[in-house]
């Protein structure tokens, strides 16, 4: 949220569609506190997974009627717009082709990267959690980032948004759920994870409520906060595994001078977006 919105938003400020706000976001925060919930017994268990998959279900299929009828009146114009010639090949064996090549390589690139990330936390001395924190959740986000920048290039701005939030949802409800089900004990969670991390992004997911709120835009200036965050928050774990003298200076400045200011310039804009 912090690293792909903040840079989409410098690209060029971000719409944000009122669905997003009134239906999509309530389920991204709803989402954060159950995990955060099924974690305080330091695992998310195959029960935790199944209940997690099937919410995911729940809300594809909502998705699926929903957006059907939104379409239906609108079926004909693209049954003339994907007959025209110039387009993609919509045979449906060519589609298919092209999605279990994608997914093949994703799982290959998922392997190497999980083993060359694992091998780097050791040379480090660092733990595995950190670098799936840092590294695997950078690399794994950069089609993420690719995408909502080139959509915001496009004048797609609401694209960008939606992106970002409809693969947070995905990634806890899918992927936490899969991979706590296919874990023989489930997912272990650890002490640090439960003590902020999982905290930090519950945060996140609030703040986005009066960000997007704010004339339901992501102004550049909102951007640029939400990457100072993100940039913050990855020294804040560089310096718990290797910089201890400095983690306690650094924590009493963010949640003593940065943190405070944040909340007082998000109020300001939201108070004065409602005057408006």
């Amino acid at each position: 949220m912090l690293l792909i919105l903040g840079a989409s938003a410098l690209v060029t400020p971000l719409l944000v569609h009122a669905q997003v706000i009134r239906q999509e976001v309530p389920i991204m925060v709803g989402a954060s506190v159950l995990v955060l919930l099924f974690a305080q017994d330091r695992a998310i268990g195959r029960l935790d997974g199944a209940v997690l998959l099937a919410l995911l279900a729940a809300y594809t299929l909502f998705l699926i009627v929903q957006s059907r009828a939104e379409t239906r009146a609108s079926a004909a114009d693209v049954a003339v717009s994907e007959s025209e010639p110039g387009g993609r090949p919509s045979h449906w064996s060519l589609q298919l082709t092209a999605v279990l090549a994608g997914l093949l390589l994703l799982v290959l690139g998922s392997r190497w990267l999980v083993a060359a990330c694992v091998d780097l936390a050791t040379a480090l001395g660092v733990s595995e959690a950190v670098i799936g924190l840092t590294v695997v959740s950078a690399g794994t986000s950069m089609p993420e980032l690719a995408t909502s920048i080139t959509a915001a290039l496009r004048g797609q701005r609401d694209m960008a948004i939606g992106n970002v939030v409809g693969s947070n949802i995905f990634n806890l409800l899918g992927c936490l759920g899969v991979s706590a089900i296919a874990a023989p004990d489930g997912l272990p969670v650890a002490a640090p994870l439960l003590a902020v991390d999982l905290w930090v992004m519950l945060a996140v997911a609030l703040v986005c409520v009066p960000v997007f709120f704010t004339g339901r835009v992501i102004a550049r200036w909102e951007g640029a906060l939400f990457l100072l965050y993100y940039a913050a928050y990855t020294a804040w774990l560089v310096l718990a595994e290797t910089g201890r003298d400095a983690l306690a200076p650094f924590g009493n400045a963010m949640l003593s001078f940065v943190l405070p200011l944040t909340v007082l310039a998000v109020v300001v804009a939201f108070v004065r977006q409602r005057d408006r």
